[in-house]
């Protein structure tokens, strides 16, 4: 097993680990930076920032510079799978290639989420992906023109991945909002002048797709693969055809990696850290959406203060504001946003749990715990290892042992035969 030092490590190739790795080397420090995407730029940024807003293609613009840089070693395609004795990172290479273990005198986590599922009849069916998969797959060169295509759930990455539809040539058969417009009206009404701006430009390019608001997903429709998808608002249901249907409920912090290194984690999974972005482990600083769910801007400004703090660099006061502001928009996706009791209710005892092993929550419902309900179902120990069907059952069977944060171990993802003899 090799191994690489620098004064800074980063693992995550997002907005946080960009504006990090962006910081660090203007102070001209030693940086090892590793992602396990091909490029950087995050789920967020998927297919190059090019493609995204002005200060995305600006990114894009610096970022060949930065590659190139003398003091960085950029890792892209490493997978991080465990720790070492000593806190260092475990990273496979590329095509199950021999494990690396990465050590820095500060490590920053920019970890990144994952999506939320929420459980409906029929959601295992081909053709039903997550919201946020969908957008990955589209912006991966999965071909949707002329595909009729439905989106579902709750949250502006429904809107977000409505416009990449949009300019891959889908047919969009609209967009189902679980919150009602009185709810949205309130968060809108807190938005600031740029984010009224780009709200207003994204809604003016989707202005041609029904949007509808208050309205629960009960069942995905279709025999072999998705055929359609049937909708209510609690005063009549109907059903809408669809040859994709993106379902999108919010996200999850991506944790596993900081609770393995010892990080203390909240109870909604996110990594506790203090203003500074340190977390409890000293050396460890985290930042992003693996911090609490807050988009683009906050994981942007949080990379950017956790690696001053790194540095030993004094904060500019505008940025802490620009923090706060972050923080508190933050706070109001969480309040206005995601899965309600109501549509968590219509997983009903029939509907597939955990969709690696195909079991169904009447299965699960006779078992005290997640442990048992593994040793006797298999639930979670397919190839998602419990990070979706894991925190389904701790909403709805109260199991919090069930959440991917508790009792994690190597690896953290799937590795050949080959790697794990090389990590012994």
């Amino acid at each position: 097993m090799s191994a690489l030092h620098a004064s800074h490590l980063v693992v995550g190739g997002g907005p946080a680990g960009l504006a990090a790795v962006r910081t660090l080397l203007q102070a001209d420090a030693d940086v090892l930076w590793i992602d396990n995407q091909a490029t950087a730029g995050g789920q967020i940024w998927r297919g190059g920032p090019q493609a995204q807003d002005a200060h995305a293609r600006r990114v894009a613009a610096r970022l060949p510079h930065w590659l190139d840089h003398p003091r960085l070693r950029y890792l892209p395609a490493h997978m991080a799978v465990g720790v070492t004795p000593d806190g260092g990172i475990l990273a496979q290479a590329p095509a199950g290639g021999p494990l690396r273990a990465l050590h820095g005198e500060h490590t920053l986590l920019a970890l990144g989420a994952r999506e939320l599922h929420v459980p409906v009849p029929g959601w295992e069916l081909p053709g039903v992906t997550g919201a946020g998969g969908l957008q990955a797959l589209v912006k991966g060169g999965w071909p949707v023109t002329g595909q009729r295509v439905m989106l579902a759930g709750s949250g502006p990455l429904l809107l977000a991945t409505a416009k990449t539809l949009q300019e891959a040539g889908a047919r969009l058969q609209g967009i189902a909002e679980l919150h009602r417009w009185q709810d949205l009206a309130l968060f809108a009404s807190r938005l600031d002048a740029s984010q009224w701006r780009q709200a207003l430009a994204l809604r003016w390019q989707l202005r041609g797709v029904p949007y509808r608001t208050g309205v629960q997903v009960l069942r995905v429709l279709g025999q072999d693969r998705v055929e359609g998808v049937r909708l209510g608002d609690g005063e009549r249901e109907w059903d809408e055809p669809c040859e994709a249907l993106g379902l999108g409920f919010g996200l999850i912090p991506n944790s596993e990696l900081a609770a393995m290194r010892g990080c203390e984690t909240g109870p909604d999974g996110h990594i506790r850290v203090d203003a500074q972005l340190r977390t409890s482990v000293p050396g460890v600083h985290a930042a992003g959406e693996c911090t609490g769910i807050g988009g683009m801007r906050k994981a942007w400004i949080e990379g950017e203060l956790a690696a001053l703090a790194m540095l030993g660099s004094p904060a500019p006061s505008a940025l802490r504001r620009a923090h706060g502001r972050a923080l508190r928009f933050a706070d109001r996706l969480a309040r206005h946003f995601g899965p309600t009791p109501a549509q968590w209710a219509r997983c009903t005892p029939d509907v597939r749990v955990c969709r690696c092993e195909g079991i169904r929550l009447r299965e699960l419902q006779a078992w005290p715990s997640w442990r048992e309900a593994k040793l006797q179902t298999r639930c979670g120990m397919g190839a998602c290892q419990g990070r979706i069907c894991g925190p389904i059952t701790q909403q709805l069977l109260g199991w919090p042992e069930a959440h991917p944060q508790r009792g994690v171990r190597f690896p953290l993802q799937p590795l050949p035969i080959g790697s794990l003899l090389d990590a012994d």
